[in-house]
């Protein structure tokens, strides 16, 4: 008996505290709301088996305890309890999957009418590349990468000489405009979240990862990396400031180009990085894009 209250207590607990839980989700931000409902679907369905569950382990061991005269009946299978069971749990993962695989679908296909942003993750810091004019990203390579090129773009690509690069932690984005995240890492795994747009991704050393969003409310959000990387983890934090068309693209106009860059550039920096550029190695490309915010 002593048991069978413990766990019909440990059931009333939990739903006291979600009920009253000193934790919430952020508000909204994008257009990702069916991430939401999936997981608030799965969220019902994962409380519905908790408490049905051990509600039901609770009756069974205080219905069926030990008692002197009774004795128990050994039954080793029941074909009708088993498919009963099939079934209901087969409901229950189609319930869990079907509306996160159906969020997925629309996750990684990208509007046509999308912008396109770069963001590049390192310990411990973030940095972000806009296309020009042209509306394509130039591409970019490992062995470019020098502490005046952070990015790694190639030189001799004269689709990168326009550009913009944005060397803060801090990144706009018009509201209301789609925009493609194209994403990188320098170094370790890193991941890409602001809890606000719901939308993430990892950022894999050598590969190109992306997602896609429209920011529908202005303000001002914490970038996060989601992933553990390194004892800066903690301190990985930039931010993301959703404005109006005619303010962002009066931020955008202010950033520099690449071209700007090279034009500051030393001699020496300057030509190391055009020898490198010309060195007869096959670079990593970054798939373009075309399309501007």
């Amino acid at each position: 008996m002593p048991v069978a209250i413990a766990i019909a207590a440990l059931v009333l607990g939990s739903i006291a505290f979600h009920l009253f839980s000193p934790w919430w989700q952020t508000p909204l931000a994008s257009n990702w709301g069916s991430i939401d409902s999936a997981l608030r679907i799965t969220l019902w369905i994962c409380a519905l088996a908790f408490v049905s569950l051990n509600l039901f382990l609770a009756y069974a061991v205080m219905r069926y305890r030990h008692r002197p005269g009774h004795r128990a009946h050994y039954e080793p299978e029941n074909p009708r309890l088993e498919k009963h069971l099939t079934f209901w749990t087969a409901i229950g993962i189609i319930g869990m999957l079907a509306p996160g695989l159906a969020a997925w679908s629309k996750f990684v296909t990208v509007p046509k009418n999308a912008g396109i942003v770069e963001a590049v993750g390192q310990q411990w810091q973030w940095t972000f590349r806009f296309p020009g004019p042209d509306g394509i990203l130039g591409t970019a390579a490992v062995k470019y990468m020098t502490p005046d090129n952070p990015l790694g773009l190639n030189p001799s690509d004269p689709f990168g000489r326009d550009d913009l690069l944005v060397e803060t932690n801090e990144l706009h984005l018009p509201v209301g405009r789609p925009v493609k995240m194209v994403l990188r890492s320098k170094d370790v795994l890193h991941d890409f979240y602001v809890p606000e747009f719901r939308a993430r991704m990892d950022m894999v050393p050598g590969i190109v990862t992306y997602f896609w969003l429209t920011p529908t409310t202005k303000g001002r959000y914490e970038i996060l990396c989601a992933e553990l990387c390194g004892t800066g983890h903690h301190a990985m934090r930039g931010t993301v400031i959703v404005e109006g068309p005619k303010a962002f693209d009066n931020w955008l106009a202010q950033q520099s180009s690449f071209a700007q860059k090279l034009a500051l550039m030393g001699p020496s920096s300057l030509s190391a990085l055009l020898a490198s550029a010309n060195a007869c190695t096959v670079p990593v490309r970054v798939p373009t894009a075309r399309g501007t915010i």
